[in-house]
């Protein structure tokens, strides 16, 4: 008799960074089949979109048959095309925006090498699916910006959200990007615009030009922020490193979230023996991308010189105790309450392991409790309402 899979609860296994990574590449796995299955059917539907926002733009259609042509076009379309969706107004003059805002690039040739650039990454290795505009874009009119391969992975209503709320092609290409990458809903890319993520990432203040080889330097750098939102933690007015750290942990996938792809979550407290004596690290992670251990330090007051030598000594026990020979160099993150960048570039001189050094805000404060009242004024309250009503109820009687 076949018997059905049993669960296996949480006590009964170890979770380990080789398994964090193999999870990590069959989700991906599975989102890039997701991903080529939908783009096949979203690619010649965007092309569409594209090009007819070139016609409005470069047949300059407003000046040669009316203000309202645009209008006429989309009662035009319905009519010829009752079942399909998308022919409104509104949609045509996003689809004119849309071709508008990547032709202000000065020249094609800009464009292009801007588009060029964004590559996917480890997070999305989307193989190609063919040309998805055929022989007529590589045959494009004189001074025409031909259909950008890339968008084709990108849905039309994210494409909407981009060139409505960033100032720059490099803004909108940036958010393209972690799209394409990480496979971001709708709902996720508009928090990271909202989060001005193009202008945070990449901004820690590290060494790791430095002490890193130059792919996985420059990897490690963009993948840091300069400042951390930590406003989904809640802390009392006066607290300490350990209620930070306590709330983070509470709230990890949430934090997980704030720090960005690709970061899995080791332990809190992390303990190492060293000549015997147990040291213990705040907060311990494994990146997959860059395929190293990221010791974390949560400091609840401004950057100090001194932080910098204790993360260098927790960065070195991990190479020594923990690290493997397939990992690559771990690197160390401090995420301070503030910082000045002379002090921290000062003591950074004579450090040998790369790190870098970011702050973080927004932290709620839990002032408003000492106004609420306790569940036991409370029940006092209802037991005097209680006595009030049946008072008055008697005198009525």
């Amino acid at each position: 008799m076949n018997e059905k899979p049993r669960a296996v609860s949480s006590h009964d296994i170890t979770l380990d960074k080789e398994y964090a990574v193999w999870i990590h590449d069959i989700k991906q796995r599975f989102r890039n089949a997701q991903i080529k299955s939908a783009v096949k059917v979203n690619s010649e539907q965007l092309l569409f979109n594209w090009q007819l926002g070139r016609d409005l733009v470069m047949r300059k259609a407003e000046e040669k048959w009316g203000n309202g042509i645009v209008e006429q076009v989309s009662l035009d379309l319905q009519a010829a095309f009752p079942a399909v969706k998308g022919f409104s107004t509104t949609n045509l003059w996003y689809m004119k925006k849309w071709y508008q805002f990547y032709a202000g690039v000065s020249d094609e040739a800009k464009l292009q090498q801007l588009v060029g650039e964004i590559k996917p990454g480890n997070s999305a290795r989307l193989e190609q699916i063919g040309k998805v505009a055929g022989e007529d874009i590589l045959q494009h009119a004189v001074g025409e910006i031909p259909f950008p391969e890339i968008f084709s992975y990108v849905p039309w209503g994210h494409h909407i959200l981009i060139i409505t709320k960033c100032k720059t092609i490099e803004e909108a290409l940036f958010y393209i990007k972690r799209t394409v990458n990480e496979g971001l809903s709708r709902n996720a890319l508009d928090n990271s615009i909202r989060a001005d993520m193009y202008h945070a990432m990449g901004t820690a203040l590290t060494n790791f030009d430095e002490k890193l080889p130059v792919p996985q330097g420059k990897l490690a750098q963009e993948l840091l922020k300069g400042k951390y939102d930590l406003g989904f933690v809640s802390l009392p007015e006066e607290y300490d490193e350990e209620d930070l750290e306590t709330a983070i942990e509470q709230r990890m996938t949430r934090f997980l979230l704030e720090l960005g792809e690709g970061w899995a979550f080791v332990g809190r407290q992390k303990e190492i023996i060293i000549s015997g004596k147990t040291r213990k690290i705040d907060l311990l992670f494994y990146h997959i991308y860059l395929r190293c251990y990221v010791v974390l330090e949560l400091k609840v007051k401004p950057f100090d010189p001194e932080f910098a030598g204790k993360l260098n000594f927790y960065v070195n026990a991990v190479n020594e105790f923990i690290r493997r020979d397939s990992d690559n160099p771990t690197i160390g993150l401090l995420i301070c309450k503030d910082m000045d960048r002379t002090e921290v570039q000062l003591a950074f001189q004579g450090i040998t392991t790369p790190m870098g050094v970011a702050t973080y805000d927004n932290v709620t404060i839990q002032e408003i409790q000492e106004y609420l009242p306790t569940a036991e004024q409370i029940r006092q309250q209802i037991e005097i309402a209680e006595e009030e009503y049946r008072l008055t109820k008697q005198k009525k009687a």
